[in-house]
């Protein structure tokens, strides 16, 4: 595998941003590493990093760029800062940067697919929200998502936080609920929808985001979508994520398998 860190500039952002990029490389005589690389442009996982990370976090807290090796799977990493994957009330526009200006970048750079059935999205916490909301908003961009501990019940979050004025710098003081920013408003919005991405979620019962997970899946249970849902020990950490993300590799449909 190709391990990449690269700085570009992001018009949407007007600043100066960074991505890490993980690219399948065909070898012969590396030691202790299985690669595969497929023939053609590159399936994509778009991995997001949580609240406290960036761009950087997975492949410093999980063996990812190993997990793939073998998959000829690519993986673009991007860096959003604490913006909920939003464009922020008072900064600025991740959302438009992530959904519209980040894929027409990294395929300008890099030989990934553009067909919907070979971009896929995950992320953990802050990130599993942000993979879900893609996946929600704009189903012709991707096929599959999954969630690892996400923060998936939003209107509720932002109840919890009112006091702190957590959100205030992300959604202002508008309410999230019935916008696109509210995922369980999505998911019943999108349940006549045809061509519906397949969903992935889990999440530690000792997670303090347990019970949110619970109501977001209690949502897609009434719903058509093929959803996917597993819990089982675990609290929001870096050991659960780790073993999760295996799962999740195995769940996407990829060709190279």
């Amino acid at each position: 595998m190709a391990l990449i860190q690269c700085q570009f500039f992001s018009d949407v952002l007007q600043l100066s941003t960074s991505m890490t990029v993980i690219l399948p490389e065909q070898t012969k005589t590396q030691i202790g590493l299985e690669n595969n690389k497929a023939e053609g442009k590159h399936q994509t996982l778009y991995l997001l990093h949580g609240l406290s990370d960036d761009e950087t976090i997975w492949t410093r807290r999980t063996s990812i760029e190993r997990y793939v090796a073998p998959l000829g799977l690519a993986v673009v990493m991007p860096n959003v800062h604490r913006s909920f994957y939003a464009d922020m009330k008072y900064g600025n526009k991740y959302w438009t940067f992530l959904t519209e200006e980040l894929p027409f970048v990294a395929r300008s750079f890099f030989p990934l697919s553009e067909k919907r059935e070979d971009n896929f999205v995950a992320g953990l916490s802050m990130g599993g929200y942000g993979a879900f909301k893609w996946a929600l908003n704009k189903p012709e961009q991707i096929s599959a998502a999954a969630s690892l501990s996400g923060a998936l019940d939003i209107v509720n979050l932002q109840e919890e936080r009112k006091e702190d004025r957590f959100f205030e710098p992300i959604f202002g003081e508008e309410k999230i609920a019935g916008t696109y920013n509210d995922l369980i408003y999505l998911i019943e919005k999108m349940k006549n929808v045809d061509a519906l991405p397949k969903l992935y979620q889990c999440c530690g019962t000792e997670d303090f985001l347990y019970k949110d997970n619970l109501r977001f899946k209690e949502a897609c249970e009434t719903t058509a979508f093929d959803f996917t849902f597993e819990e089982g020990p675990g609290s929001h950490e870096w050991g659960y994520w780790d073993e999760k993300i295996k799962d999740i590799l195995v769940w996407l449909p990829l060709r190279n398998k």
